[in-house]
């Protein structure tokens, strides 16, 4: 065998290995749980030298940034009244602009003042974007912005809306988009063809508020998507929507779970962690801790370890197995976004405030806050990770940290 063409072979192995490595398709990246053990070149430090780039963006939003081969997408709405749809694309190594597409929105655009209509953060299967606004509009084009198929859910379900806004996230299993429309009216979740937009299925949900993006569930070699409700959490498949668990103690509409493995940790009673199957048997509670409640912000799981922010801005570390708090520590708070954290077991965390956090866990100091920095705006929407890499958006722009 030529050793050019073997060693050529090699180094595209490795550069695509690397590249599915990094990216970060969804919110809270990897099972939309926030932590991405394959990302661990995460930076140690924030601050002016490690400022990679900042780039404008023309709207609102409070949707993540999600990262595919070396372009970052994002979405913001324009406008008086946020009519106006974007997806921007940029470069990742310099923040350069590649592309940006606008639509119109189809469907009602009132939200209270503090969200968005470009609340959601949009997902990837790698090959095309899929954005959902809180106008009910759902978007999918390429990696080169070329539109494959739009679909205004308000004229197919005209009563689901939600006069505060919607603000839950997509996420991607078995080849379906999986979408929670869930509000006080017309409440449904459905499962979309990623190639052409039709509904694979729809469930009516409970009619009342909720801002929780799905989750998921490794249950042996099975992917099961957690629907999280008032009512409880609902576990399907997610190609079907069949149903396979439904957990029935009520949950959070606000804070989403965190998922490793077959294990949820989820904001219901203060921090219930349950483990599931796929037989149609109810969960099995492990614990529940009242004073592990989350605040807006979502709990992560990292390593044997579960970690939540409350409303007044104190972060607890629990043990995974127990749910006994093992030490807590306050942040520069108030939250709106989620902590998510990489490989190297570091925590980021950006207040609304615009301080941007770095907390090192394992640290045997009082305070765990390694490095912080002021962005000077306010953040609401949660960071999104890359190798060697955070960034972080505000309504005005896109930040990039690291190398």
């Amino acid at each position: 065998m030529n050793l050019s063409y073997l060693s050529f072979g090699l180094l595209a192995l490795t550069v695509s290995v690397s590249v599915v490595k990094a990216d970060w398709l969804n919110f809270r990246g990897p099972q939309g749980s926030g932590y991405a053990a394959t990302i661990a070149n995460t930076p140690v430090e924030v601050g002016e030298e490690q400022l990679a780039w900042k780039a404008p963006l023309p709207g609102r939003g409070l949707g993540s940034a999600i990262l595919v081969e070396e372009k970052v997408f994002i979405t913001a709405a324009s406008g008086p009244d946020q009519q106006q749809l974007h997806i921007l694309c940029f470069n990742a190594a310099d923040g350069a602009p590649l592309w940006e597409r606008r639509f119109w929105a189809t469907g009602r655009t009132m939200t209270n003042n503090k969200t968005c209509v470009a609340a959601p953060t949009p997902a990837s299967d790698g090959e095309r974007i899929y954005a959902l606004y809180s106008s009910n509009d759902l978007i999918c084009v390429d990696l080169e912005g070329n539109l494959k198929w739009m679909r205004g859910l308000t004229l197919d379900y005209p009563n689901a809306s939600n006069s505060l806004g919607m603000a839950s996230s997509l996420i991607i299993s078995e080849n379906t988009l999986i979408a929670q429309i869930e509000n006080d009216s017309e409440s449904f979740a459905a499962g979309f063809d990623l190639a052409d937009g039709t509904n694979k299925w729809k469930m009516d949900r409970p009619k009342a508020a909720n801002w929780t993006s799905p989750t998921l569930l490794q249950i042996g070699d099975e992917e099961v998507v957690a629907l999280q409700s008032s009512k409880g959490i609902l576990g399907l498949l997610p190609a079907t929507g069949s149903s396979v668990f439904n957990y029935e103690k009520g949950a959070a509409t606000i804070p989403s779970g965190a998922a490793s493995g077959d294990q949820l940790f989820a904001p219901s009673n203060g921090l219930t962690a349950i483990t599931a199957t796929t037989n149609g048997d109810a969960p099995t509670e492990l614990w529940n801790e009242s004073a592990q409640r989350p605040g807006t912000a979502s709990p992560i799981v990292i390593g044997d370890k579960v970690y939540t922010i409350n409303t007044a801005g104190v972060l607890s570390c629990a043990d995974r197995k127990t749910g006994e708090r093992l030490w807590r520590g306050r942040l520069k708070g108030p939250f709106s976004a989620s902590p998510v954290a990489g490989g190297n077991g570091l925590i980021y965390v950006v207040s609304e405030t615009g301080v941007l956090q770095v907390i090192d866990p394992s640290s045997e100091e009082e305070n765990k806050v390694t490095s912080e920095y002021e962005l000077g705006e306010t953040i609401l929407g949660t960071p999104s990770l890359d190798d060697g890499a955070i960034y972080v958006r505000s309504d005005g722009h896109l930040w990039k940290f690291g190398s």
